[in-house]
């Protein structure tokens, strides 16, 4: 028999067909295909505003991708073609779309857990806080930018260096009187580098990702737009061997776009080949041998996966889920989005979420309906999702 005590003392319980994991561009795609397929969910965000995570960064950041490719289905881009959005721009623009497609989004809702159903019902538990939410289906959309990384050997850098990582990084006010050291050569080393330059004497460490071989900002950027474009969401996959190889490298940074040598060059900032393997009498030490005496450093060095609060065996040795293009085998009815090379080299980005938030909704979609029918007695019809 049940103790009603314990009945009473359980946490309220909200069921919903799907439950999304994260409001960023990821998540508010899928809520577009989810409100189109007529399936009840809602998004939950730990924000506390639609579009936090793209306010929260350094305040010069412009998007790498032109506005005509920073679009989500079903609403264009506020911006000429061929411009570069500002962060604020795009933070705006998401707010607009989850407004505009009245998505059921809940800011402030940090998941603290994902977990099955405690008596082996088919279906996921979701907890925020004392909150309880149940789904049959659950997107995880948080992409995978979860906890900024920095080395262990940071801590044997002489105090007297500033240090910050570069998701704390919002104005070169922010440092101390002094040369900068920035590790990590990426998009958002390199346009840190820039943004630091004017300032202060800019030393960028870190392996060469390379960088787009042309200038697709110039006369002929709606040409060679296209042609990257192109490359990214249909040659760049996981289905042919050139993608596979590139997807390799998606925790090293991808080529840098904007902030390419020639502009480092001419703002001064002063490019070193090599990593930054560690700290010697107190200063940071090249792969080489050489130190650099610098009052600031900043850890361009990117994120880690932590998917610790899924509780459930979905993810590999290096910490990524394990997934089909989004589709995570070993866990019927849970899904993955927004990832890097999900399924191509857009699929991170804000144009190239919407095709992997489709093909996913409508893995939701006819799991949806075969379970109806399961419930109803019905045998399911077979049909084709490519």
């Amino acid at each position: 028999m049940t103790n009603p005590t314990t009945l009473a003392q359980m946490p309220p319980t909200e069921r919903f067909d799907v439950v999304v994991i994260g409001g960023g561009q990821a998540g508010l795609a899928a809520g577009h295909h989810l409100a189109r397929r007529g399936l009840r969910f809602v998004i939950l965000d730990a924000g506390d505003r639609v579009g936090h995570a793209w306010r929260d960064r350094w305040d010069s950041l412009r998007v790498f991708t032109p506005a005509h490719f920073d679009a989500l289905p079903g609403l264009p881009f506020p911006a000429p073609r061929n411009s570069f959005p500002s962060k604020d721009a795009v933070a705006d623009y998401l707010e607009t779309y989850a407004a505009r497609h009245q998505l059921p989004i809940r800011t402030g809702h940090h998941v603290d857990e994902l977990g099955p159903t405690e008596d082996g019902r088919a279906g996921y538990v979701v907890r925020v806080g004392e909150r309880r939410f149940e789904a049959d289906q659950v997107v995880v959309a948080t992409g995978a930018h979860d906890r900024p990384y920095v080395p262990e050997f940071a801590h044997d850098l002489d105090p007297s260096i500033r240090q910050l990582h570069a998701s704390a990084y919002r104005h070169p006010s922010q440092l101390q009187e002094g040369d900068v050291l920035i590790v990590g050569a990426s998009n958002s080393g390199a346009e840190i580098a820039l943004d630091v330059a004017g300032r202060h004497r800019t030393l960028l460490a870190g392996r060469d990702v390379g960088e787009i071989p042309i200038d697709a900002y110039g006369r002929f950027a709606p040409v060679i737009d296209a042609v990257i474009v192109f490359a990214a969401q249909h040659i760049l996959t996981l289905g042919n061997p050139i993608g596979r190889r590139a997807a390799e490298g998606r925790e090293h940074g991808e080529p840098v776009e904007r902030a390419r040598s020639g502009k480092q060059r001419d703002a001064g900032v002063e490019r070193v080949i090599g990593r930054v393997v560690g700290a010697r009498d107190g200063l940071p030490l090249l792969e080489d041998g050489r130190t650099f005496a610098v009052a600031n450093v900043i850890w361009a060095t990117g994120y880690r996966q932590d998917f610790g609060w899924i509780k459930l065996p979905v993810v590999d040795d290096d910490g990524w889920p394990i997934h089909r293009r989004g589709v995570v085998p070993s866990a019927p009815g849970l899904y993955v989005l927004g990832l890097p090379f999900l399924w191509s080299m857009s699929s991170a980005l804000i144009g190239g979420v919407g095709r992997d938030a489709a093909y996913i909704v409508d893995r939701i979609a006819l799991r949806a309906t075969s379970t109806s029918s399961r419930r109803r007695g019905d045998v399911p019809s077979l049909t084709t999702a490519t």
